[in-house]
C-alpha cells in the first residue's frame, strides 16, 4: 500500500483529474441506478392502472438518466486518459532521472534491460491499469453500496439470499488473486530476460554475424521467449479462473432470487415490479463484483510493476555532494592516501589494496599492469566515479569527497576503455567536451587527437552523422574522437584509459606530442604498450591490486623485474616481427 501511495504521489498536476474522474464516475452509477426504481414503478403503477400518462412520464424520466449516464461516461473518459497517460509520462521522467544520479556502484546493481523494461513495460502496466481500471475501480464499490442499499430497501428478505452468495464468491476471488499475485512478478522478470537476450543481439549483431552465430542466438532468443510464453500461460490460467467463479455466483444467486421471489408473488407478499427491479439491482451488484474482481486482477499484476518502479526510485544513490561543496578544483595533483576499494560491500578480497600515491600537478603518469591488476579501477576513483573503501583521494588538495560531482567531473576528463559515441553528428559528440565550443576551438581538438587525418575525408566533415555507438567509423577513428572530445573540455586532470590502442604506433606518438604540448594538465595514462608511457614522468607498476613499483623507465628498467619483463618481451615481439 505504501508503495501504491507513492506512486500516485507522481500524479503531480494530473491529481485534478483523478479527482474530476471520480466524481463524475459516482454521478454516473447515481442515474443508473435511479433507473431500476423507475422501471418498477412503471410496472407496479402505469401498467397495473393503465395509466399511460404516468409511464410516458417514467419513461422520459429513465431516458434523462441514461442520457445523463451517458455524458458523464464519456467526459469522464477524458479526465481518465489525461490522469493515466500523464502519470505514466511523469513515472518514466522521474526513472529516468534517477538513473542519471545513479552511482557506477548503483548501475552496477541493475541490469540495463532490467531498467529498460522497468521504464517502458512496467510503466505501461501501471498506465493501463489506471486508464482501463479507474473506472471500475471507482464505479464497483458505488455501485456495490448503492445497489445492497436500493435491493435492501425494495426487500429486505430477498437480499438475504444475495448477502449468503456474495461470500463465497469473495473467498473465491481471494484464492485466485493470492496465487496470481507472486506469478505477475516472475513474469516482469521473464520479460526483463527477453529485452536482455535482444538487446545483446542487437549490440553485438556484427560479432554474430562475423562467426555466424545467427543459428546459436536464434536458440537463445527460443528458449527465453518460449519461457515468457510458459510463464504467461500459466499466470493467466489461474488469472481467468475469476470468470467462471463470478459466473457461477451470479446465476446461483439469481436462480435462487427468482425462484424465493416467485413464492412470494404467488403468496401475495410480492409484486412482480419489485421483483424485476430487485433483480435490475442484483444484477448490478453482481457486475460490480465482476468489476471489482478485474480491478484486483490488475491491481495485482500492477504492484509487481509498482514495486520493480519503487526500486529505482528508491535506490539510495551511493554518491552525492556534500551540503558545503567545493566548486572549484585548485589544481591537477593527485594524491592516494592508504586507499583500499572493493565493488560491493560483502565482498571478501579488495580489488585496490594500501595504495600509497603522490602525483604531483601537470605531470604526466604511466600505469601499467596485468590484467584485473587495478589500473582502470584506480583512476575511476580520481572524479569519484566510484568511492574509495578505506583510506583518501584527494584532488586539488581536497578529499574527492568535499567536492561538488559537477564541479569536480567537470574538471576531469576521462576516454573510457569502451569509446562511446552517441547518434549525431562528429560535431554533436565533440560538443559533449565543451557545448559551446566554435568550430575552430572543435578543430584544434581534432588535430591534436589526429582526427583532422579522416576528418576530411567524412561526407560533410563535422557535421557527418556517426550513427548510434559511433558504427560507421573504425574503432581507431572513434578512439581519436573520444580523445578530442575530452580535450576541448580543458581540463585539469585528463585520464587515458587505454585510449590509443587501435591506433597504430605513428599515429599514437603524434597524439603523445600534443599531449606533451598541454601544460599544467595532469595527465594519466593507462597502456599495454610500454613504448606509450616510456617518456612519463612517472610510471607506477601495479600487480593483483598493489603498487608494486614507481619511478621513471630508466629507473624501473634498471631495478624493476616485472617492469623490465614487459619490457623485453614487448621489445623482443617488434624484434620478431621485423625479421619476419
Amino acid at each position: 500500500m505504501r508503495e501504491l501511495i507513492r506512486i500516485a504521489g507522481y500524479l503531480g498536476p494530473y491529481r485534478r483529474d483523478a479527482i474530476m474522474g471520480v466524481i463524475l464516475v459516482i454521478f454516473e452509477c447515481s442515474f443508473e441506478m435511479v433507473i431500476p426504481a423507475l422501471m418498477a414503478d412503471i410496472i407496479d403503477v402505469g401498467v397495473a392502472t393503465r395509466d399511460v400518462s404516468f409511464i410516458m412520464r417514467q419513461g422520459a424520466y429513465m431516458a434523462v438518466c441514461a442520457l445523463l449516464a451517458l455524458a458523464t461516461g464519456l467526459i469522464y473518459a477524458r479526465f481518465a486518459a489525461r490522469a493515466a497517460y500523464g502519470l505514466g509520462a511523469r513515472l518514466r521522467a522521474a526513472e529516468y532521472e534517477c538513473v542519471q544520479d545513479y552511482s557506477f556502484a548503483n548501475l552496477d546493481r541493475f541490469d540495463a534491460s532490467s531498467l529498460v523494461t522497468r521504464m517502458t513495460t512496467d510503466v505501461t502496466v501501471i498506465q493501463n491499469a489506471l486508464n482501463a481500471g479507474f473506472r471500475p475501480m471507482v464505479r464497483g464499490p458505488v455501485m456495490l453500496a448503492m445497489g445492497l442499499g436500493f435491493a435492501i430497501f425494495l426487500n429486505a428478505r430477498l437480499a438475504i439470499v444475495f448477502l449468503c452468495v456474495a461470500p463465497v464468491m469473495a473467498l473465491g476471488m481471494a484464492a485466485i488473486v493470492r496465487h496470481v499475485g507472486p506469478l505477475y512478478g516472475v513474469l516482469q522478470q521473464t520479460v526483463d530476460k527477453l529485452n536482455n537476450v535482444v538487446q545483446e543481439m542487437l549490440t553485438a549483431v556484427r560479432a554474430v554475424k562475423a562467426y555466424v552465430r545467427g543459428d546459436y542466438e536464434c536458440e537463445q532468443f527460443r528458449k527465453v521467449n518460449e519461457g515468457l510464453a510458459k510463464t504467461s500461460e500459466r499466470t493467466f490460467r489461474l488469472a481467468v479462473l475469476n470468470m467462471p467463479v463470478l459466473y457461477t455466483s451470479m446465476y446461483t444467486a439469481t436462480t435462487l432470487i427468482m425462484w424465493f421471489g416467485g413464492q412470494m408473488i404467488l403468496s401475495g407478499s410480492l409484486q412482480v415490479g419489485e421483483l424485476t427491479g430487485f433483480l435490475s439491482y442484483v444484477l448490478q451488484i453482481l457486475n460490480s463484483l465482476i468489476m471489482i474482481s478485474n480491478v484486483f486482477l490488475l491491481l495485482t499484476r500492477s504492484l509487481a510493476s509498482v514495486h520493480r518502479i519503487c526500486e529505482v526510485l528508491d535506490e539510495h544513490v551511493d554518491l552525492a555532494s556534500p551540503l558545503d561543496a567545493l566548486t572549484e578544483v585548485h589544481d591537477g595533483s593527485i594524491v592516494f592516501e592508504d586507499v583500499s576499494f572493493k565493488y560491493r560491500a560483502d565482498a571478501q578480497e579488495h580489488v585496490l589494496e594500501h595504495i600509497e600515491l603522490a602525483i604531483p600537478a601537470g605531470s604526466t603518469v604511466g600505469i601499467l599492469g596485468g590484467t584485473g591488476s587495478g589500473k582502470t579501477t584506480l583512476v575511476q576513483l580520481v572524479p569519484r566515479l566510484y568511492d574509495a573503501t578505506e583510506g583518501r583521494v584527494l584532488v586539488g588538495g581536497e578529499d574527492v569527497r568535499r567536492y561538488d560531482l559537477a564541479a569536480l567531473r567537470d574538471a576531469v576528463s576521462i576516454v573510457l576503455q569502451q569509446n562511446v559515441l552517441f547518434s549525431g553528428t562528429v560535431r554533436d559528440n565533440l560538443r559533449w567536451g565543451a557545448p559551446k565550443a566554435t568550430t575552430e576551438e572543435l578543430l584544434d581538438a581534432c588535430r591534436a587527437a589526429r582526427v583532422d587525418e579522416f576528418l576530411d575525408r567524412l561526407p560533410g566533415g563535422l557535421d557527418y552523422d556517426v550513427g548510434q555507438g559511433g558504427v560507421n567509423v573504425s574503432g581507431g577513428q572513434k578512439q581519436r574522437l573520444c580523445i578530442a572530445r575530452a580535450l576541448l573540455k580543458h581540463p585539469k586532470i585528463i585520464i587515458f584509459d587505454d585510449s590509443t590502442s587501435a591506433v597504430d604506433m605513428a599515429t599514437e606518438a603524434d597524439i603523445r606530442r600534443s599531449l606533451a604540448a598541454l601544460t599544467g594538465v595532469t595527465k594519466l595514462i593507462i597502456a599495454q604498450r610500454v613504448n606509450s608511457v616510456m617518456d612519463a614522468d612517472m610510471i607506477v607498476v601495479l600487480d593483483e591490486g598493489h603498487v608494486h613499483a614507481v619511478g621513471t623507465h630508466d629507473e624501473l628498467l634498471a631495478h624493476d623485474e616485472i617492469y623490465r619483463e614487459i619490457y623485453e618481451s614487448q621489445v623482443h615481439t617488434v624484434q620478431e616481427g621485423g625479421e619476419r
